[in-house]
């Protein structure tokens, strides 16, 4: 098969790591609906969510005794086409392939993981010196990769000084209202705390100490670290391969980079205790080699034309990269135009490494693909081998395409467009006071996403967040305030009790602006489903992320791709900040399952201005933005320390999201050393 051939591990080995893939895979699935090291685990589980028990996407679930192939909605199920693919391309054994599918699918993890990476560990007698070479050469290239894509202090230091800039200005517009805001909810936060218990809620704090099994972590650490991310390198190029058997019927709709995929691989570099930024460094370079594959097949494109049984032994014999990109026509639906001066000069340092890596490229090959990059003619043949749909994010205009909506565009955030990031994140802010309030509340946060803000409805928008805050200036609010009426906001929202009279004339004003904001978001989060469906972001793995109002885009956009989307192969993860969406009459369980990997609710109990605004139908529901959901697989984290008010999402986002820690699997699976 395809890695036959060129593979840099034994056929043990090989084996060895598509179970391990397997055993992470289902993993996954697990801790979907049971987040690791949540108070949703039992004892029986370590810590670590794989009991006997298994666990599907679908509504039901089996116990550990029944087949794996009896249940369509595992993601180790052959109907998946998760699984099976990475198999193929590693050329695993077919006849092994159903027993693996089994183990993964059927029995506790832990029983396992050890055994598979011992296994893995073992020299084989077919190690031959040229195949450790090339582990060597390809270790050394990742830490290259990973070194050049390392914030530069300066840089990082530059932006935190802009950032303080940022909250500067915006406390002292807002410093009044925030004041207030805080001083009566210091009050509101003891009597809401016993309130909270009528929904059963389990506020899952990140510094709990969750019992943990770290077995995994410890017995990754036998293996060396050439062949660990050998192993990573190898499953990133099979899961994008994406060898399918087109006789079969699978749920997956695309060729790309599947969500579960990428947290799946999270969570093996987890078990192999090899550090995100390394896994990062993999992707980039497996885009870099992609490109150059592409542009090698474009400048002898006439010489495979005539001879197309030469050509197919020539790429067959090419290595991992050059292999699948044959499959499924080019190597997958990326991202358009990945050839940008960074990645030039980044094929060019590589090029030595990764031509001896990828012998049908060449050293040669790499530079011509360094030279093409910083090219516009080479920008657009590279772009077309990786399919983006239309012109990408930024280049489409979406506004108007469903009725209401006046403004819908993205604007690019950071300095990683166009590097050959494998991942997209996409921000979403709700609560402005001007157009720049979209972007800038996004722009110290340092990771290695190709990032987009989206600016929607700024009109609307900019309207109910002035009119909210010139509320809570105004003497009428002061007046209230002195009187204690705010005491009573949040316990009221919790318990149904009649709200004081004076409050309700005096938000009066509110309601019409905000009633229409509430419309836009449902509205914005149909045309964002609407662009992550169409691929519009390349089939990458798409991380979501919005305060306010903006957070309810985002859950409302889940909840339309539930309404077309199978499975949860587009979103990887999310984060909701302060989000006005009701805790019991919004389908929590449908957003949850289009979400394959860590999908957080950050609530503060002192947000009552939030309360407020959404009152009219919080009577009985609950607000996620002000405490903890109950719903499965939601994390839920207490951020009510780093919320004055509800505009202190505009500067307090970056702290917030270092202390979620989105790189980590799951923030308690910390690893005191890493490589």
């Amino acid at each position: 098969m395809a890695a036959a051939a060129t593979s840099f591990l034994s056929p043990t080995q090989r084996y060895a790591a598509g179970a391990l893939f397997a055993l992470a895979l289902h993993q996954a699935q697990i801790h979907q609906a049971r987040p690791l090291g949540s108070f949703a685990a039992s004892d029986e589980d370590d810590g670590d969510g794989a009991s006997g028990e298994r666990t599907s996407s679908g509504s039901s679930s089996s116990g550990g005794g029944d087949s794996v192939s009896e249940d369509p909605d595992l993601w180790v199920h052959e109907s998946a086409g998760l699984l099976l693919p990475v198999f193929r391309f590693l050329d695993i054994n077919q006849a092994a392939w159903l027993g693996l599918e089994e183990t993964a699918g059927s029995s506790p993890a832990k029983h396992h993981i050890g055994a598979f990476l011992r296994l893995l560990s073992e020299d084989c007698a077919d190690d031959t010196s040229e195949r450790l070479e090339q582990q060597f050469a390809l270790a050394k290239a990742i830490d290259s990769m990973a070194l050049s894509m390392e914030t530069n202090p300066a840089s990082f230091q530059s932006k935190k000084e802009k950032h303080r800039e940022y909250e500067h200005e915006c406390r002292q517009k807002f410093s009044t209202g925030d004041a207030q805001e805080n001083a009566a909810s210091v009050a509101t936060t003891s009597e809401t705390s016993s309130d909270t218990s009528d929904y059963n809620i389990q506020s899952s704090s990140l510094e709990t100490g969750y019992k943990l099994d770290r077995e995994s972590v410890e017995e990754g650490r036998v293996l060396g670290y050439q062949r660990k991310v050998t192993v990573l390198y190898e499953l990133l190029s099979a899961c994008l391969a994406d060898i399918r058997d087109d006789d079969k019927k699978v749920a997956r709709r695309r060729k790309g980079y599947d969500a579960r995929h990428r947290v799946a691989l999270r969570l093996l570099a987890t078990w192999l205790d090899i550090k995100w930024l390394k896994m990062e460094a993999i992707e980039t370079m497996v885009a870099c080699s992609a490109m150059a594959a592409a542009r090698e097949k474009e400048l002898k494109e006439e010489e495979e034309a005539q001879s197309p049984k030469k050509s197919w032994a020539k790429w067959k014999r090419g290595g991992i990269i050059g292999a699948a990109a044959l499959t499924g026509g080019a190597l997958m639906a990326i991202t358009g135009g990945l050839a940008a001066p960074a990645i030039a000069a980044g094929l060019s340092a590589l090029a030595p490494t990764l031509g001896t890596l990828i012998p049908v490229i060449g050293a040669s090959g790499f530079a011509a693909a360094a030279s093409a990059a910083g090219t516009v003619a080479g920008s657009v043949a590279v772009a077309a081998s990786f399919g983006a749909a239309g012109a990408g994010l930024t280049g489409s205009k979406m506004a108007r395409r469903i009725g209401g909506v006046d403004e819908f565009e993205f604007k690019s955030i950071g300095e990683n467009q166009n590097q050959g990031r494998l991942a997209v994140e996409i921000l979403v802010s709700g609560f402005v006071f001007d157009e720049e309030d979209f972007v800038k509340p996004w722009q110290g946060q340092n990771d290695n996403l190709e990032r987009y803000a989206l600016q929607w409805e700024s009109k609307h928008l900019i309207a109910v967040s002035t009119a909210i805050q010139d509320w809570l200036t105004s003497r009428v609010a002061m007046e209230l305030m002195k009187q204690g009426a705010m005491l009573t906001v949040l316990s009221t929202l919790l318990t149904a009790l009649a709200w004081p009279a004076t409050l309700l004339v005096a938000t009066d004003f509110i309601d019409s602006k905000w009633t229409i904001a509430i419309n836009r978001s449902d509205k914005a989060g149909k045309l964002l489903a609407e662009v992550l469906g169409k691929g519009l972001q390349g089939n990458r793995p798409v991380t979501l992320i919005g305060y306010s109002l903006g957070a309810r885009v985002i859950f409302k956009c889940l909840q339309f791709l539930a309404e077309t989307e199978q499975t949860a192969e587009l979103v990887e993860r999310v984060v909701l900040l302060g989000a006005p969406i009701s805790i019991r009459d919004e389908n929590w369980k449908a957003a949850r399952k289009m979400v394959s990997g860590r999908f957080i609710n950050a609530y503060s109990t002192n947000d009552w201005m939030l309360g407020l605004a959404f009152r009219a139908s919080m009577f009985t529901q609950g607000l996620a933005g002000i405490q903890a959901t109950d719903h499965p697989g939601i994390e839920n984290v207490d951020i009510t320390d780093l919320i004055e008010g509800h505009s202190s999402y505009l500067w307090a986002t970056q702290d917030i999201l270092d202390r979620l820690e989105l790189d980590t699997y799951y923030p308690t699976f910390r690893c005191p050393s890493r490589r």
